[in-house]
Formats: C-alpha cells, sequence, structure tokens
C-alpha cells in the first residue's frame, strides 16, 4: 500500500502527545492501584479497543487478513513482555521522580534502539542519521541531568532500564509487522497491535490471578478512570506501529523525543516555570536533531 513520504513523522507526533496524556493518567492510579496494576490499566483497558480499530481496518481497507505464523507470535511476545517491564519500570520512576523527568530519562533510548534496530533487524542508517540521533539525545541528557543538583540514583537507573525495555519493545513490535505478509502497512500495524495488547491482557491478568486477586478486583472496580488510559494506551500504540511500519525504530523513537516537549506542557514546568539557559539549549539540540531526522524523509 502507498504512503505518502513523511507520513511516518505525523504518525509518530499523534502517538507522542496521545502517550503523553495517557502516562500522566495512569501514574494518577498508581496510589489506588499500585504499580502493577496501574500498568495493566493500559493493557486491560486497551485491549477492546485495538480489537475495535482492527475490526474497522479490516472492514474498511482492501485485502485478505494476514496469516499468522510463529515468526510473527516471537516477534509479538518479545516486544510484549519488554513493554510491559518497561512500563512498570516507568510507573515505578513516576512514584520517586516528577513526571517531566521521568519522561527524560526514559528518552536516553535512541541510540541504543539504532544499535539494536542495525544489528537485530537490518535496518539501515545513513551517517547524517546517526548524528541526528546523538544530538537530539544529548538534549535530553543536557536537560535531565543538572549540574551540582543531588543525582537520584534508583529512579534515574528505572528510568533507563525502561527506556532500554521500550527500545527492545519497539524493535520486538517493527519485526512483528515487517513478518507479516500483508498487502497494507495498515493492516500488519493494526494486527500487531491487536495481537500484543491480547498477549499483553493474558499474561498480566493471569499473574494477578494467581498472585494478586484483590489487586485485579481494584483494577475492574475502577473503571470509569481506566477506560480513558486504555484509549490513549491503544491510539496512542496504533500511531507508533503505523510508523514503525514505515520507519526504522531508531528515528522514530529518536523524533519520539518531543514527547519531553509534551510531558514539560502537562506537567506544567513549561507554562509555570522560566526556561533555564540549560533547558533552553536542551530543547534547541532535540530540536535541531529532529529537524535533520525528519528532513531525511
Amino acid at each position: 500500500m502507498f504512503a505518502l513520504p513523511g507520513l511516518w513523522a505525523i504518525f509518530t507526533v499523534v502517538a507522542a502527545a496521545a502517550q503523553t496524556a495517557r502516562n500522566a493518567m495512569q501514574r494518577n492510579l498508581i496510589a489506588t492501584l499500585g504499580t502493577i496494576g496501574a500498568t495493566h490499566v493500559r493493557f486491560l483497558y486497551g485491549f477492546p479497543f485495538a480489537l475495535i480499530f482492527l475490526g474497522i481496518v479490516n472492514a474498511a481497507v482492501p485485502g485478505a487478513a494476514p496469516k499468522i505464523h510463529g515468526s510473527f507470535l516471537l516477534w509479538t511476545t518479545f516486544g510484549a513482555i519488554a513493554q510491559i517491564g518497561a512500563t512498570a519500570l516507568m510507573l515505578a520512576a513516576m512514584k520517586e521522580r516528577s513526571f517531566v523527568v521521568t519522561t527524560a530519562y526514559m528518552k536516553t533510548e535512541p541510540v541504543l534502539v539504532a544499535l539494536v534496530g542495525v544489528f537485530v533487524l537490518g535496518d539501515h542508517l545513513a551517517a547524517t542519521a546517526w548524528v541526528a540521533i546523538i544530538i537530539a539525545t544529548a538534549g535530553i541528557v543536557l536537560m535531565s541531568w543538572k549540574p551540582g543538583a543531588e543525582m537520584a540514583v534508583r529512579p534515574a537507573i528505572l528510568g533507563i532500564a525502561s527506556a532500554a525495555l521500550f527500545g527492545l519493545a519497539a524493535v520486538g513490535f517493527r519485526g512483528a509487522i515487517r513478518s507479516l505478509e500483508a498487502e497494507s502497512f495498515i493492516t500488519a500495524a493494526t494486527t500487531t497491535l491487536a495481537w500484543g495488547l491480547g498477549i499483553q491482557t493474558l499474561i498480566l491478568t493471569t499473574y494477578l490471578l494467581v498472585t494478586d486477586r484483590a489487586g485485579l478486583m481494584a483494577i475492574f472496580r475502577a473503571w470509569r478512570p481506566s477506560i480513558g488510559a486504555g484509549f490513549l494506551g491503544a491510539f496512542a500504540s496504533q500511531f507508533w506501529f503505523l510508523a514503525f511500519a514505515l520507519e526504522t525504530v531508531a528515528k522514530v523513537r529518536t523524533l519520539a523525543l518531543i514527547e519531553v516537549l509534551f510531558a514539560g506542557l502537562v506537567s506544567g514546568a513549561i507554562i509555570k516555570q522560566a526556561t533555564s539557559p540549560r533547558d533552553a539549549a536542551g530543547i534547541v539540540l532535540i530540536v535541531i536533531g529532529v529537524g535533520v531526522l525528519v528532513s531525511l524523509g
């Protein structure tokens, strides 16, 4: 299926915005549901929306549904498990540090993702793309680690570990999408989303049934605030997967660094506080890196 040049960038920006809103909603659920419970919300309540998306795509997009095979299931399961761990670590970090700082820690992932994408998926990156990734990542580092400030080691480790797992999840899901012989990239992406969320829902529901049935019941009782997080999670993932279907993981995840700016807006850090020269320099580096990357097509 033909895709317009630069469409992956639009998908990525939409996904980043939706993910920022979802992360904020999930963070608010930690107090009542705990880290694992708040993690499960995005999967349990997102899965029905993924099925709706898949039904709409199958009805609207021409072509037969892709055949599910072993390689697809392996890639999807790998991505699903990595994403579960990444989400849990992210929420654990958010319990100890601010929303925007945790988001910044997590956005140290592009260089790692680029390396994994090259060696595991065979993605090709031009030298200019590598430069753009490094510049944008340097901007995140500049914003995140303030000179003279006390370094909170535990949330930093949690946030960076979360970033690594999110990167591995992205590689897994792109591998799954590419393994499907679908006539449309939209169908391949949406099929992968539905299977991924289904696997995640099964894993965490089973885990909570065995280890914490009271916690699982609490998730069901908190359905009102959880539906919004579930929808935004599925909506964000839909656009992430569409971007992964069209472009390398490294380029998608580097453009996703704009999520840090969105997080600043959500937390009020940019609106209510003056931007320091260091933060301004970091933002400039992010914008330059992302701008160079998008200009490459």
